[in-house]
Parts: structure tokens; sequence; C-alpha cells
């Protein structure tokens, strides 16, 4: 194997480099480290929440591995925004801006710099999709690990999660539950570092990175304050060296055929809605056609077989404790579901890396049997419709039978599986006030809309909404749509990304309240009793309300997002 070329031999090599060489000299390096390949570590280390919080001093343990295989480490940070402090504030509008910030900020400081591969460490969910987008860019030598999952936390003899705290301040608003009590729930939901703990987006982002292979199996699932952790971060250290000695690059690990095993993966762990709006940024970032009716198609062919909150029983680290991800990819290998010859970075195919790691016997029945599967029918679901022309995302996990969501439902004509009559509100605040004032009732549709991508702008997650629903005991009961999104921890009838987006003038924008709203799933259509004339119209009267920010990065964001059905990037 012949030596690998090495960008930063540019920087550093030659007497006319002698500057850069002081620089670096300066805060520690030595001349015999400069002569060894440079890594960058992308931290999205930060102190305002338990996602990343550890995150620091994993990252010494993922240097210590570099330097292991003959490599020189250099640290250097980016950003987070926190959904679970942001969630229902305008600060939520900043999350999945920092998507594309993240992705930015380590393109330009490894640009910048000519390093010669990279270890990116995730946590909070959009880190996650931030960093292997800036793995895409750089095509380097890489690898993405992710801090792990949180413990969950222990109320009145039961596992609890952040979730349990949103649902609590519904039940509050709803006179279900005293603020003595939720007090009591706050106090003991996070008990430590870690992301989320349910299937919510940082884990289901995890999965998928695990099924693309641009992390390795078995090494995102390790709980983030398990002592296994530290020895994985070695580990990943010590990868990232063999992949430059091999020539090994992300173009050849996220390719459609991978990116189509993160799908199936997302739809059998029952994951979030956010998987398909990220996913949807990875494909296009690689130049991978993807379409936004493929998630449904994969799921429709994938059986949703992991028991996980926030609609199942189990938490992540129940997952960790029979098998992991590793467990849930070997099912659906073992069927003939997963495509095994993807390459991963691990160096070997899918298969071979899978083939490698012992998972245990599941007792507990965390991840079903293939052949007695929760349901069917995977997790997720697209609508089109005179509503979301270009489409929207449900997740039918735990909360819809195959039958009610298989097309046709083996029928000439099926039934709507929810109609009502609109309540529409143009922004999260409002709709939330008028769930905490008891004004929304049984059968009635949500909708909040001029909170997409463009129009939030930022696209916020929804979880306080939606939890306030599920603890007022609305969940079952009403539907809710919208152009922005939905926290991981959401279920129930709850329809998101609506595309195109009211703030660019789809027919969201032309709903009145009373208007009546069907969502059919076996047709997969979201749609208003209006004629095609009536909806014509009510739009040619529409017009574009005033951008809510004119300077500044919410909105440059504005100007530049892409719809969500292609993933909202910049």
């Amino acid at each position: 194997m012949s030596e690998p070329v090495l960008n930063s031999r540019t920087i550093l090599e030659g007497p006319t480099r002698a500057g850069a060489r002081a620089m670096l000299k300066a805060v520690g390096f030595t001349d015999e480290d400069l002569r060894k390949p440079i890594i960058g570590i992308a931290n999205t280390w930060i102190e305002v929440m338990p996602c990343n919080y550890h995150l620091d001093k994993l990252a010494d343990r993922v240097k210590e591995g570099v330097r292991a295989a003959g490599g020189t480490p250099i640290e250097f940070n980016t950003i987070s925004v926190s959904d679970g402090i942001s969630m229902g504030t305008e600060g939520m509008k900043a999350s999945l801006i920092s998507r594309e910030v993240v992705a930015d900020s380590i393109e330009l400081v490894v640009r910048g710099h000519l390093f010669d591969g990279v270890v990116a460490l995730s946590g909070c969910d959009k880190t996650i999709p931030g960093t292997v987008m800036a793995l895409q860019r750089l095509n380097l030598p890489s690898l993405m690990l992710y801090g792990g999952t949180i413990a969950p936390g222990k109320w009145r003899g039961k596992d609890v999660t952040i979730q349990d705290v949103y649902e609590g301040i519904g039940a509050v608003g709803a006179g279900k539950m005293s603020e003595a009590d939720l007090k009591e729930l706050e106090n003991v939901a996070c008990p430590g570092a870690g992301a989320c703990g349910g299937q919510f987006t940082a884990n289901t982002m995890s999965t998928c990175m695990e099924a693309i292979g641009i992390s390795p199996a078995g090494f995102n699932g390790v709980p983030a304050l398990d002592p296994a952790k530290d020895e994985t971060a070695r580990n990943a250290g010590r990868l990232v060296m063999d992949l430059i000695r091999k020539d090994i690059r992300p173009d050849r690990i996220i390719t459609r055929k991978s990116i189509e095993n993160a799908i199936r993966a997302l739809a059998a762990t029952g994951g979030s809605t956010n998987g398909v709006l990220h996913l949807l940024a990875i494909a296009r970032t690689g130049g991978i056609k993807l379409r936004i009716e493929e998630f449904d198609a994969i799921s429709g062919k994938t059986p949703l077989i992991a028991d996980l909150k926030p609609w199942g029983r189990f938490v992540a680290s129940d997952l960790y404790t029979v098998g992991g991800i590793p467990l849930v990819l070997k099912r659906l290998l073992a069927a003939g579901i997963l495509n095994g010859s993807c390459l991963t970075v691990t160096g070997k195919s899918m298969e071979e890396s899978l083939k490698s790691i012992a998972v245990k016997e599941d007792e507990v029945r965390v991840v079903r049997q293939m052949s007695r599967p929760i349901s069917s029918h995977g997790g997720l679901v697209i609508l089109k419709g005179n509503l979301a022309p270009d489409g929207c995302v449900l997740k039918v996990a735990g909360h819809f039978t195959a039958d009610q969501i298989r097309k046709n439902g083996g029928r000439k004509k099926s039934p709507p599986t929810f109609r009502g009559p609109a309540r529409v509100f143009d922004r999260e605040e409002d709709a939330f006030a008028a769930i905490q004032k008891g004004k929304i009732r049984a059968g009635d549709v949500v909708v909040i809309r001029y909170e997409g991508p463009a129009g939030g702008p930022g696209m916020r997650e929804m979880l306080q909404v939606t939890a306030a629903l599920v603890g007022a005991g609305l969940g079952d009961q009403v539907a809710l749509m919208t152009d922005g999104r939905f926290s991981g921890a959401t279920h129930g009838l709850m329809v998101g990304h609506v595309a195109p987006e009211a703030a660019r003038g789809g027919p969201i924008a032309a709903l009145k309240n009373g208007d009546l709203v069907t969502f059919d799933l076996p047709r997969r259509r979201l749609d208003v009793e209006l004629s095609k004339s009536d909806l014509r119209k009510r739009l040619s009267k529409w017009k574009p309300p005033r951008p809510r920010y004119t300077a500044g990065v919410m909105s440059k964001y504005a100007r530049l997002v892409s719809s969500a059905s292609e993933g909202a990037i910049t």
C-alpha cells in the first residue's frame, strides 16, 4: 500500500512554512507532532445541556486513540443549540439553523488548516447531521461518533424521560397534575449527561449513522456515561488513522444504498420524523437523488421491530443492554431487508462488520423477531394532497395498525382516518395558549403555519404543543398539521413538514377556521374540502407576510433555505 497523500504537508513542510510551524509550536506542538498526519477533532461540546456536556472529556479519549495510532490530534469546537431548553420559545428557531452552522464551521476550520482526517463528536440531534454533512463536503478520511444516550430518570417507580416532563406541563394546564408533582418529575427526569433517552431525534440519527456506516457499528449506542464509552472513543481515534492508510472517504460510504439502509433502520425503530428531513439533507449534500416518497415505500416494506419510546416501552439504554443498534441491523440483514454490501468506516462491508459483533439474547423483547414484529409496516408514512402537494410526514409507530396505513386498505375505497374542522394558528405560541385555556376540543384539526424553514424561520419543533395535547388527554382525539416540525418525542396523529410552506404560498396558507380537513392514511392524502377553484381564489388573494427577521443569521437562512421536502438545506 502506498503512503497516503497528506493535505497537511502543504501547510507544514519546507522553509516557506516556518511561520505556520511557529504558530503551532506556540500552543505546544513539536516538530515530531507536525511530521505526523494531522487529525481534526471536531467537537460540539457545550455547557448548556446534558446532550453534549460530556464531549470535552470524550474528545480527550479520541485524542489518545489518534496518538496511539501515530497521528496528531487538534481539537476545535463548534456550536450546538438545545431543543429541550429552547422548546416553545423564539429560541427554538435557532435549532435547525444550527445544523447548517455546524456543517459550515467544521468545513471552514478543516479547509482553512488542511487537516488530513476528521473525527466529529456529536450529541444533541442537529449536531449529528450537521457534522456528517461537513464530513461529506470535506471528503477526507473521517467518521462521526455520537456521545451517547442519557440514562432514564426514575420517578415513582418508573423510567421517565424529558418527554414525560413536557407531557406533565400539559397535564398541569389541564388540571390533571399538580405543580408540586411536576417539580418532582422535573428534578429527576434527566439524571446526567447524554442525549434524550427515547428513540427521539438524537438516538434516531445515531441509529441512522450506524446504518449508513459513517459511524462504526456498536459505537454510537454505548450510553454517554457507560464506562465502555471511553474505550469506544479511543477506538474511534485509532480508526481514523486506519481510514487514512486505506484512503477510505465518505463518498464511498454515504451512497444511495447506504442511505436506504438508514431509512430502513429509521422505519424499523419507529424513529423521529426529523430523520426524514436530515436524511434528505445528507442525500442532497452528497449529490444523491432521493425523493420524499421513497421513505414511504421503504417504510412500507420494513417491519417495525423495536419497542421504543416515545410510543413504546423502552429507552435507548435498554436497547444497548440487549445488543444495541447492531441487534436491529442484524435482524434486518438476516431478513434480507438491509443491504450488507455497503462499505463502512471499519473498512469492512456492513455484513462483515455486523458478523464481528456478538449480541445478547433479548429476553425482554426490546427488539422483536422479524417473524413477530410490532407491525408489518415501518414507523413512517408520507402524505400528499391538496394541502401538501410536495409532501408531509407522519409518524405511525405505535399509533396505527398496518391495515390502517396500508394502501387502499385492501378495499376499493377506504374510510378517512380523521376528519375535522380546522383551528388555525399563525404561530406556535397561540396554539399552545389555546390548549392551555381549554379551547381545543375533541375532533379538532389544529393547524400551525408560518413555522416552516423560511417562515419561522427555522422550522420550530412543536413538542410544547403536542405534549400539551397529550397531557390534556386529547392526544388521540385531535389531529395536528404544521409546516414546522416535531420533536422525536412527539406521537399521535401529528403531521409535520407540510410543503410547500405557508410563507412561500403553500396551500396551508389558504386555510380558515372551520374548513374541513381530512387525513386519509390508506390513500396517503391530506386534503381540505375545497374545490380547486376555491383554493386557487384564496391563494390569489394571499400576500406573503413581512419577514420576522430582516438582518442577521435568521434573515439569511430564511432567504436561502430550501423546502422541507428537500431537507431544508441552504
